[in-house]
């Protein structure tokens, strides 16, 4: 499997990779344009760039904002249904606004696993909650539960992923 993150930074500088390499074993990076998927890596989408999935390769796109934010995982979504189906496993951790939420149709849509962070465990609940109302996660779990899920459909070991999924 291959892991991919995005993070409403915009335009600011990120240590997000350097901070993943410290704590996973998976390899953390910027995702790079037209570079081939590797499984075993964690591509984290870069600042100011959507990232998104077609068989075999990444794209990055500096395409119209969505929600007012670039990157956004929308794209990363549905884009990752539209070329894997029921392989994907789509994740809604922590944050402001309801990006993701069409992305999470999408993959359900497709025959893919749909997981949200609960609420009340999420410092900024806005997503997990607007993931939640827009479609029916297969699972609503803390972190660690969303951890424990992911690594039981990959058949990894729990203690191999982080909460960075």
């Amino acid at each position: 499997m291959a892991v991919f993150v995005v993070v409403h930074i915009g335009r600011r500088p990120s240590r997000l990779p350097e901070l993943l390499n410290r704590d996973s074993r998976l390899p953390a990076s910027f995702a790079q344009h037209d570079v081939p998927i590797r499984s075993g890596r964690i591509y984290v989408a870069p600042p100011d760039h959507h990232m998104l999935l077609d068989a075999g390769r990444i794209r990055l796109s500096r395409g119209p904002k969505i929600r007012g934010t670039r990157p956004a995982v929308d794209p990363l979504f549905q884009s990752a249904a539209a070329a894997y189906g029921e392989q994907v496993i789509g994740v809604i951790l922590s944050g402001a606004d309801s990006d993701g939420a069409a992305g999470l149709r999408a993959i359900e849509a497709r025959g893919g696993l749909v997981l949200v962070q609960r609420p009340d465990d999420a410092a900024v609940p806005s997503m997990p909650t607007a993931a939640i109302i827009a479609d029916h996660p297969d699972a609503c779990l803390p972190a660690e539960g969303l951890a424990r899920r992911i690594a039981a459909e990959c058949s990894l070991e729990p203690h191999g992923m982080s909460q960075q999924v």
